[in-house]
């Protein structure tokens, strides 16, 4: 039971930066604006939340500039989309190429003054005991004692769900989302919806980068970046997700499953022989390609499959033009 206790506990690590950079483009998404940027905004969080919280050797810098930096990029991409009606998918990709390049080129220009996860900044990445839940044998350490990206991540959730569905800016944006036209009709500055929305959502997926990069000791590599593809796949479990955030919640945990057996395939070949041993003659490489191969899975079935009433907001990806209302 314990080697289930630490995989469990694993998969929630491994899926909750999924579940900002999901909860992010989910707000976007619901507000009209598709944003591909979502790898690129998240490594931009994540590498100047991480740099500018060691020097000041305090969680609470780190996550405040990893918001701050990464909602920027949302900024730009507001500017550019939504007054200057660029094309959405290739604004989106090209925030994505800058954010990676801006990530290598910061990273390789620290050089040999980057620091190590340490001091008070590692202190507060510990796992956080939650009272009398956390000493239920098994269940506490799976569920109730965890670092404190976990529990916002979940908050964030939660507060974006009551947010879009539940208050009068929720159906705003939502009005947005499927018909901006009809919205500024009804009086709704459609402009400045889509840009708050857009930079808080980015905002948001900064925050999951910078918990990659801490779950990463800040190990800095001049090769592979920290956020290794987590903001595509964020963007594919918005659909899966059906862009709801507390469905989000489940569908990035199903994701770090797959994530957690890169790790513990082995243990439980090990530990479980006749249950599990045939864990042990699957290459690594699936392993590694499994989230990627489920992402694919996901947006081939969501093409194929036909509903009356889409899930995804109408007018997302589509720039509107108020002269043409």
């Amino acid at each position: 039971m314990e080697l289930f206790a630490m995989f469990i506990a694993s998969v929630i690590v491994y899926g909750i930066p999924l579940l900002y950079g999901t909860v992010g483009e989910i707000i976007t998404e619901k507000s009209g604006s598709l944003n591909l940027g979502v790898e690129g905004i998240m490594a931009v969080g994540a590498i100047i939340g991480y740099l500018v919280g060691s020097k000041a050797d305090s969680m609470f810098v780190a996550m405040l500039f990893a918001f701050l930096a990464a909602a920027f990029m949302g900024l730009i991409f507001a500017v550019l989309t939504v007054t200057l009606k660029a094309n959405q998918n290739v604004t989106g990709l090209t925030i994505t190429t800058f954010g990676l390049g801006f990530y290598f080129f910061i990273g390789k220009a620290v050089g040999s003054d980057w620091k190590l996860l340490g001091g008070n900044l590692k202190e507060a990445y510990a796992n956080i005991d939650i009272p009398l839940l956390s000493k239920i044998p098994y269940v506490g350490d799976m569920f109730f004692s965890h670092n404190i990206f976990v529990y916002l991540g979940i908050i964030i959730a939660i507060v974006v769900f009551i947010y879009l569905f539940k208050t009068k800016a929720g159906l705003k944006t939502r009005a947005i989302g499927e018909n901006p036209a009809a919205a500024d009709a009804a009086g709704i500055n459609v402009n400045l919806y889509k840009y708050l929305n857009i930079i808080i959502g980015a905002g948001i997926m900064g925050l999951g980068g910078l918990a990659m990069g801490l779950k990463m000791d800040g190990s800095f590599e001049g090769s592979n970046c920290w956020i290794n593809g987590y903001g595509w796949i964020a963007i594919a479990l918005v659909i899966f997700a059906k862009w709801n955030p507390l469905i989000a919640i489940a569908g990035t945990f199903v994701f770090g499953f797959f994530n957690s057996l890169q790790v513990y395939s082995g243990s439980f070949a090990t530990s479980y022989p006749n249950a599990f041993g045939w864990l042990a003659s699957i290459p690594t490489e699936f392993y590694k390609a499994l989230p990627f191969i489920i992402t694919a899975l996901v947006l081939i079935i969501s093409s194929i499959r036909k509903k009356k009433v889409p899930d995804e907001p109408t007018a997302m990806g589509l720039n509107y033009y108020r002269e043409d209302r």
